[in-house]
């Protein structure tokens, strides 16, 4: 039997999957400000000559990018309470993001302090500068401006990952796809239209990064 498309049948729906959109891009947003300060802290710290700091995060790194994301969304759910403690969906999403992209940037932007050449940072120190003044000046902004787009890439990954998040009654874009799905019986649109607005939002991330990139790092960074 020939499939008659309607998507028109998606109209009365356009507010659950505007909130669905906003949702998603709010948890990106907020996971990205916290996840990538986490993982410049992080890089700090696995480049230190502190060692057991180092191990430390090395490990914390190697659990996160070893096991995936849907676990670890669970665990901090429906595991925490466990232990008595209790996050809202919105929270708990939010904390999943942030961890699982604090590792994964701790090593992207790890690659880029330690491509800095050491006559740079031995030039810095030169001047008198401090050490966190060194790293702050003279390592990190050029660290930044070598993995930009990789970052960036990261950042989109964790955005598209933020679609398990339904698992857990989060109500961002593929909740509200499958709740409109289980409303209307209207799959292929629905579905199709999800993946529409994902692909949007990505290249909408890319873009926004991209401009972000070329206005910090003016002088070297590539387009993401």
């Amino acid at each position: 039997m020939a499939y008659s498309f309607d998507f028109s049948s998606l109209l009365d729906y356009t507010p659950v999957l505007v909130d669905g959109v906003v949702t998603t891009i709010g948890l990106t947003a907020v996971s990205t400000v916290l996840g990538v300060a986490l993982g410049v802290g992080g890089a700090a710290a696995r480049t230190s000559t502190v060692k057991p700091l180092a191990i430390l995060v090395g490990a914390y790194v190697e659990l996160i990018r070893n096991t995936p994301f849907l676990v670890q969304l669970f665990f901090i759910f429906f595991g925490l309470p466990s232990l008595g403690i209790r996050l809202a969906e919105w929270q708990a999403a939010v904390l999943a993001m942030v961890i699982n992209l604090g590792a994964y940037s701790t090593e992207i932007i790890r690659a880029g302090i330690e491509a800095t050449p050491k006559g740079q940072i031995e030039a810095g120190a030169s001047l008198g500068m401090t050490g966190p003044q060194i790293f702050r000046y003279v390592v990190l902004g050029p660290a930044m401006a070598k993995i930009w787009p990789a970052l960036t890439s990261q950042v989109v990954i964790v955005m598209l990952g933020s679609s398990v998040c339904s698992q857990i009654a989060a109500e961002e874009l593929s909740f509200a796809a499958n709740f409109i799905q289980s409303r209307n019986f209207r799959p292929f649109e629905v579905y199709f239209l999800a993946t529409a607005l994902y692909l949007a939002l990505a290249v909408g991330l890319r873009w926004v990064f991209g401009l972000m990139g070329r206005r910090m790092f003016a002088k070297g960074v590539s387009r993401a």
